[in-house]
């Protein structure tokens, strides 16, 4: 492939819910572009873009993909985003990389959440967009109803390029909206032929709500409208480019992408309006030593940013980048302005799939990539030393739900974290931490299909099985009441004995988790052993008396004890203040504690009563309701040990258009039959131990 320059280039990504057919759109261009002897199919695992093996198990796109064509001595970086939103952040990984976004809506199932929540992040990101209605070829596709949903629920700026032509249930062709003329399909070409009359009144209409469009983007344009000129077809394309680029309009097409039907054409209108990338603004970065905005018109040296990174069992690490100004090339030593490090040079590649192609050179407004990368990760800048520049960051969602990680074969835990940590440079989206009270290593993502798919690349790539399972709470214990106790240690072994005994009172304390206080007086235990009491108090914390959890909130005073002076130790205090520590305990009204988080929860009005009531199932209590965007935000507080898998069932409870985020906030009381179940099952764990 030879290197293009800005002005003909497009970086187009694909966007839209799960099953409608994105995938199988890339392929057909790929097929048309040449590239291709035959077209992939999604079920057999054979597409260029869906070339992982948890994607073609589960039959779906799990991660972003890069699909360069040349179409009409063009260059079209497709970039084939996932549409299933455990893999959000590989959308957003798409959305950054894109200049533009097609979004494929379902001639069936119509505008859903994905095509939804691909025209929020369009317009956020303020990039210009056009739809496809694809499968066309299937029973029940119609056209019609889903353009209007599509227009009722997205406003203005909707305008049809293509009206499809359907004869007993069999997509025939189209009608070309701005020209007025039908086609139809024969073998792998369009025929013109006449408007059916049936559809004329339709087409009409929709030619003259796109004529307006194109005329409202220009203000010559619409002056000519306004006084009845009628515009020529170059100033109509003109303007609807103009409306596309601003974001101000959102043509429609059609096709079916399996049969490979309307496709040609479909590439035909992204040339035609969708932007080149000389057209639009890089994203913004700053001078690392000025702090000043970079201007792009100016700067003419190497920038880019690492959009994504692939972690690959045999080439290693490949970082994907798109470059905003100057040229890479494998004589350029990449400077990385994130770590301060310098790169090595090395081979620079355009990726297609899986697929490594050596470019001579990579230019502004292009996207390729580097393999082994020692000091650069996803999202951090490419530059040259002498000139050092920062791009904005890349703003990933943040994890949402947690479930533990074991290995299936014993001694392999440090082969997961190894390889979790590896994928992490793969996948911004997961965390990996481990809960120092529970000792759980707690693997953070999206939903439980993204941490499923985790565990089975580690299998894949590193020959390791792990599996999730749900944490174990941090439950704590805590006492309501004050007791005393004696603790006395006494053992003679022989020799030299050891004896210590101490009399303390142990009582709630109102902030903080444990404070020692010495009231010794006279010498009753000398000083030089005080410490071993504190210490002592302070093991016998970290297990309680109820079911074992660390204790905190306790004030432990010490006012008396014994010493001797020969055979008393610091062991002998350490262990007489456990003693004294779990004899008081017992009679200081001992209570179990849960972690309680706050959750604010975003939700369209329709689902409100149905996430309450879940929320009031889960032991929670919602504080409050604020008006939110595109719903309400439902603001609730609930036990940690309710919200596991929350992300889970808020999705399943709004068809995915829910969001929430929690952090912690306080520890409360379990209630006494949830907390006599977990006492019992700890005895009982104790009991299996022994």
């Amino acid at each position: 492939m030879k290197n293009y320059s800005a002005d003909k280039i497009r970086n187009i990504g694909i966007f839209g819910h799960g099953g409608e057919g994105k995938t199988t759109l890339t392929e057909a261009m790929l097929f048309n572009a040449g590239l291709l002897d035959r077209m992939g199919r999604v079920e057999d695992g054979t597409t260029t873009t869906d070339y992982d093996p948890e994607e073609n198990r589960r039959v779906i796109s799990i991660g972003a993909a890069l699909a360069p064509f040349e179409w009409n001595d063009t260059k079209v970086n497709l970039i084939d985003a996932p549409g299933f939103f455990d893999f959000y952040g590989e959308v957003v990984e798409s959305m950054a990389l894109a200049d533009s976004a097609l979004i494929v809506v379902g001639a069936v199932s119509g505008p859903v959440v994905g095509v939804e929540k691909a025209m929020d992040m369009c317009k956020k990101a303020k990039k210009a967009r056009m739809m496809v209605i694809n499968q066309m070829d299937r029973e029940n596709a119609n056209f019609l109803k889903v353009y209007n949903e599509i227009n009722a629920k997205f406003g203005s700026g909707i305008v049809a390029l293509q009206l499809p032509i359907v004869e007993g249930g069999v997509f025939k062709g189209y009608i070309d909206i701005l020209n007025m003329k039908a086609k139809r399909f024969e073998a792998k070409a369009e025929k013109e032929t006449e408007i059916p009359s049936g559809l004329l009144a339709e087409a009409e209409a929709m030619h003259e709500a796109l004529v307006e469009a194109a005329a409202e983007s220009d203000e010559t344009l619409m002056e000519k409208y306004f006084d009845g000129e009628e515009l020529s077809n170059e100033e109509l394309i003109a303007g609807l480019r103009a409306g596309v680029k601003e974001g101000m309009l959102t043509p429609v097409c059609c096709c079916a992408a399996l049969p490979n039907i309307g496709v040609r054409t479909l590439a035909d209108n992204l040339l035609r309006y969708m932007p080149t990338a000389d057209l639009l603004e890089p994203r913004k970065a700053k001078n690392t030593k000025t702090g000043e905005a970079v201007d792009f018109s100016k700067y003419e040296k190497f920038g880019a940013q690492v959009m994504k990174t692939v972690a690959d069992p045999f080439v290693g690490k490949i970082s994907i980048l798109k470059v905003y100004s100057g040229t890479l090339s494998a004589d350029i030593a990449p400077y990385n302005a994130n770590s301060e490090k310098s790169e090595k040079p090395g081979t620079v590649y355009i990726m297609r799939g899986k697929k490594l192609i050596n470019a001579e050179r990579i230019s502004a407004g292009d996207i390729g990539a580097m393999a082994k990368l020692q000091f650069t990760n996803t999202g951090d800048t490419l530059c040259e030393a002498s000139s050092p520049i920062l791009f904005d960051e890349i703003e990933f969602p943040k994890p949402s739900i947690s479930l533990a990680v074991t290995a299936k074969k014993q001694g392999e835990e440090d082969k997961i974290i190894t390889g979790l940590n590896r994928l992490k440079e793969e996948d911004p989206t997961i965390s990996l931490d481990k809960n120092p009270e529970t000792g759980d290593i707690l693997l953070s993502g999206l939903g439980e299909m993204h941490l499923d798919v985790m565990c089975a690349k580690l299998k894949n790539k590193f020959n390791v099985e792990a599996q999730l399972v749900e944490p174990r709470v941090p439950y704590r214990e805590t006492i309501r009441g004050t007791a005393e106790a004696e603790g006395k240690h006494k053992k003679q072994t022989g020799g030299a004995g050891q004896f210590g005994v101490v009399q303390m009172r142990f009582e709630p304390l109102a902030e903080g988790d444990f404070e020692f206080v010495n009231s010794i007086v006279g010498g009753v235990v000398p000083k030089e052993y005080i410490p071993a009491v504190e210490k002592g108090t302070r093991e016998a914390l970290m297990r309680g008396v109820l079911a074992g959890y660390p204790m905190v909130g306790v004030k432990a005073t010490l006012y008396d004890g014994k010493y001797h002076p020969v055979d008393s130790k610091e062991v002998a205090f350490k262990s007489a203040a456990r003693l004294a520590y779990k004899a008081a305990c017992v009679k200081a009204s001992p209570a179990l504690i849960e972690p309680i988080y706050r959750l604010e929860v975003l939700v369209p009005d329709e689902y409100m009563g149905e996430v309450i009531g879940d929320m009031n199932r889960r032991r929670g209590r919602v504080l409050g309701m604020n008006p939110a965007e595109d719903g309400q935000e439902i603001v609730a507080e609930a036990p940690l040990a309710e919200v596991f898998k929350y992300a889970t069932d808020l999705r399943s409870m709004t068809q995915a258009r829910g969001s929430f985020k929690m952090e912690f906030v306080r520890y409360e009381d379990v209630p006494a039959n949830i907390a006599q179940k977990i006492i019992d099952q700890s005895k009982k764990d104790d009991e299996e131990d022994e």
